[in-house]
């Protein structure tokens, strides 16, 4: 079966630098993220796992299916004694088509502060 993303889903690499943030803490800083751009959501930046502070991640049970990227599995994040469930998420396999996004991962922008350089 073909997971065709055309005239839905476009990549876009940039060297803007993308930080992430959450209670006054980075958990991420980038100069190599992807900028996902889909219809009917809003552009999501996808960061390498090299530029995200994994040892502040943990993997969730949570995991999702998108028919053009393939499964999602999700992150929650420990700070402060706390856990910020399903904050990020990331396409282990992602379908040939967002082979790109392997690696990285997006952030929930409504849970955490993303800011473009």
């Amino acid at each position: 079966m073909i997971h065709d993303p055309a005239g839905r889903i476009s990549l876009h690499p940039h060297d803007r630098t993308v930080r992430v943030r959450l209670g006054g803490q980075t958990i991420a800083d980038s100069e190599n993220a992807i900028e996902l751009r889909e219809t009917d959501y809003p552009p999501r930046q996808y960061l390498p796992r090299e530029d995200v502070d994994m040892r502040r991640l943990v993997r969730s049970a949570t995991v999702t299916h998108c028919p053009f990227k393939g499964d999602a599995t999700y992150f929650s994040l420990e700070q402060d004694g706390e856990v910020v469930s399903d904050i990020a998420w990331s396409y282990e396999q992602p379908f040939e088509a967002m082979a790109a996004i392997k690696d990285h991962l997006a952030f929930d922008t409504d849970r955490v502060e993303e800011r473009l350089g």
